[in-house]
């Protein structure tokens, strides 16, 4: 734990993000480091920051050219299909193509379990 004396400047961006700004009046060395956190700027002027926990990435069980399934943290099945504008009339088409694809590589696999009990 360190406590620093120094100037907090805030202020809001032309696209309406807020900043603030911390400048110490100290001259000290201290390691430098980026993070995600949770800002909260209180009606009394204190200023409270916590670092939030690194997200967890969920492995893909299978993938295919435009969509992923994955078993979530949380126990959840989680099927993601992400396809350019630009080839919207060709959505339909491929969304069916290759859910289809994945509901198949999924068969297969529980056909592979429950013959291995």
């Amino acid at each position: 734990m360190v406590t620093l004396d120094g100037m907090m400047t805030f202020g809001q961006l032309e696209n309406g993000l807020r900043i603030a700004d911390f400048e110490c009046c100290e001259d000290v060395q201290m390691e430098a480091y980026i993070a995600k956190c949770k800002v909260q700027r209180m009606r009394d002027g204190n200023v409270y920051i916590t670092e939030l926990p690194k997200r967890i990435r969920n492995k893909p069980m299978f993938r295919d050219d435009c969509c992923s399934l994955t078993l979530g943290h949380d126990g959840r099945f989680y099927f993601v299909f992400s396809m350019p504008e630009e080839l919207v009339d060709e959505l339909p088409q491929q969304l069916v193509r290759q859910a289809s694809a994945i509901a198949q590589k999924v068969i297969r696999e529980l056909l592979t379990l429950t013959a291995n009990r």
